[in-house]
C-alpha cells in the first residue's frame, strides 16, 4: 500500500541544542534505514519549510503508524496522510 505523508517538524526553541541534534541524528539513521529497505521510496523537502513529503510502501495502516510513531521526530511532528491509488492514465 502507497501513503503520501507530510511531515511538519516543529523542534521547541527551548530544547537544547544537544538534546535537538541527538534526535535529528537518530532521526536519520531511522529513516536510512527504511529508505534502504524499500519501506520508504521516496523523501522529498518542501522548500522554505521545515517539512517534507514522503511516501511510504507498507502492507497496512498499522504498519504505517507503527514506522511514523517510531521516528525519533514524531513528538515533535504534525502528519498529514493520504493514501494513494494506482491512476488508470498512469503509464507506470
Amino acid at each position: 500500500m502507497l501513503f503520501l505523508v507530510r511531515m511538519d517538524v516543529n523542534i521547541p526553541h527551548d530544547l537544547p541544542p544537544e538534546q535537538a541534534n541527538e534526535i535529528k541524528a537518530r532521526e536519520k539513521a531511522y529513516s536510512q534505514g527504511l529508505q534502504r529497505d524499500g519501506r520508504w521510496p521516496h523523501l522529498w523537502r518542501v522548500v522554505g519549510e521545515y517539512a517534507n513529503y514522503s511516501v511510504f510502501d507498507v502492507a497496512s495502516n498499522d504498519e504505517l503508524h507503527l514506522l511514523l510513531s517510531q521516528l525519533p521526530l514524531f513528538p515533535y511532528m504534525k502528519l498529514q496522510v493520504t493514501p494513494l491509488a494506482l491512476h488508470p492514465s498512469a503509464i507506470a
